[in-house]
């Protein structure tokens, strides 16, 4: 029934026969192998593993290909050799997201104890304030490639209005899923793109499993749901982080990076993104470790990786960290791959610490991350503590989002004090030295 079911949804979204996504030759199997032509389908229909986009990739002299990423914009588009996306993407209507800072984090360093090079990839500097811009500017390319006039997600938040703003700027309908209880600053920021905002009574996974029979539905013909018909494609825009540290870096792997984790894509595909690298040259090849970043109330990973368990028990999210509260992580057994092979690990941190985090980060860097970026500071400290994250090293640290989205996370935080208008209040408030 499952097979027919996944026949049907390809058969509703015809693929154009020719298809211009740039370098990207088909689907992959990332279970089987076997291979798809390109289209808006997710899922093998020989074994049902999800699918990831294949490519041929440049061939030649990698200091060739170095130069003409150099040479383009500063955005994810200087990488569009690499990515399922048509030459002239950077000419269409986009919201240009990408190449965000990697901050030098010197005093968070000299805080956590690491004598190494500590930075955070900080992309709160994306138009929408988060990471999701890269994935969603990948998966606008292939909705307009297949044909699709509504763009909509299942998203905890941030997917919602970076696909609200992709969808107005590329000048498609949006209609996206939430669930009801979201942070109002990320309600308001997805909803202020004029398209349509539904609210779905329970947590992330109720949305999704929602989303997934609305795309087998005739009510959902001509939509692309960028995180499930369009999923393999949208993964691949999160390779653009490791491709953008490592060139920021020099064009060096880090030695280290600590990553978020809510369905585990970005940590997988990022890792893809610093594998491509290696192959083509770009980057000399040496160990990497990759850690990965839960929050106590949602740890499904981290309770799998401790357990020594290959498969991904669900649980019932209940953390402050909404962005990452995802039971059922798709991508969780490949996350437990790969932080086993490079000998990294995954960890968790419980609300108090979260939001210890969210605080150090701001008072050492000025630098206000929303509640997924303090779990990954908040694991990154107790990583050193633990002896499992090597403090002499190259360390990176992504902080995937904006605070003002979550503020309700820190909400007792506020004037330190408050005074009459004259020097003398001041000097007794004791604020003078």
């Amino acid at each position: 029934m499952r097979r027919k079911g996944l026949a049907i949804m390809a058969s509703q979204h015809a693929t154009p026969t020719q298809v211009d996504l740039g370098p990207a030759a088909g689907l992959s199997c990332r279970e089987c192998g076997t291979r798809f032509d390109l289209g808006p389908i997710f899922a093998c229909a020989e074994c049902f593993g999800p699918l990831e986009v294949a490519y041929d990739l440049p061939a030649g002299d990698p200091e060739t290909l170095r130069k003409r990423i150099e040479a383009g914009p500063n955005s994810i588009w200087r990488y569009a050799p690499l990515l399922p996306v048509p030459a002239d993407v950077a000419d269409k209507p986009n919201l240009n997201p990408g190449f965000t800072k990697l901050v030098d984090a010197e005093n968070l360093a000299r805080e956590l104890g690491v004598t190494g090079k500590l930075y955070v990839k900080d992309d709160s500097g994306n138009p929408t304030h988060s990471f999701k811009d890269r994935v969603v500017a990948i998966a606008v390319e292939a909705a307009r490639a297949f044909g699709f006039t509504t763009l909509s997600c299942s998203s905890t938040g941030n997917l919602a209005g970076a696909v609200g703003a992709a969808a107005a700027r590329a000048g498609f309908r949006s209609c996206v899923f939430i669930p009801h209880d979201l942070e109002q600053g990320k309600v308001v920021m997805a909803a202020v793109y004029g398209g349509d905002l539904v609210g779905i009574e329970g947590n992330y996974d109720d949305v999704n499993r929602f989303c997934s029979e609305l795309i087998g539905d005739p009510l959902g013909e001509g939509w692309g749901f960028v995180n499930v018909n369009l999923r393999p494609y949208y993964g691949e825009g999160s390779k653009t982080l490791a491709y953008e540290i490592c060139e920021q870096l020099g064009w060096q792997l880090p030695d280290q990076i600590v990553i978020p984790i809510a369905s585990g894509s970005q940590l997988t595909k990022i890792d893809k993104g610093l594998q491509e690298l290696i192959r083509l040259g770009l980057v000399e090849d040496k160990p990497y470790k990759i850690f990965g970043a839960q929050a106590e109330g949602c740890s499904p990973v981290s309770a799998a990786f401790k357990a020594g368990h290959d498969v991904v028990r669900p649980q019932k999210p209940n953390t402050i960290a909404k962005s990452l509260a995802i039971g059922n992580p798709a991508d969780g057994p490949y996350v437990l791959d790969i932080a086993r092979r490079t000998g990294g690990y995954v960890e968790d941190v419980n609300d108090e610490q979260v939001v210890d985090a969210i605080k150090l980060l701001a008072r050492t860097e000025g630098i206000f991350a929303e509640t997924a970026g303090g779990v990954t500071v908040g694991v990154t400290k107790k990583l050193i503590e633990e002896g499992r994250l090597d403090p002499s090293l190259t360390t990176v640290v992504l902080n995937t989002g904006d605070g003002l989205k979550t503020l309700e996370a820190i909400s007792g935080t506020g004037q330190t004090a408050t005074i009459r208008p004259s020097l003398d209040a001041f000097r007794a408030a004791g604020l003078a030295s």
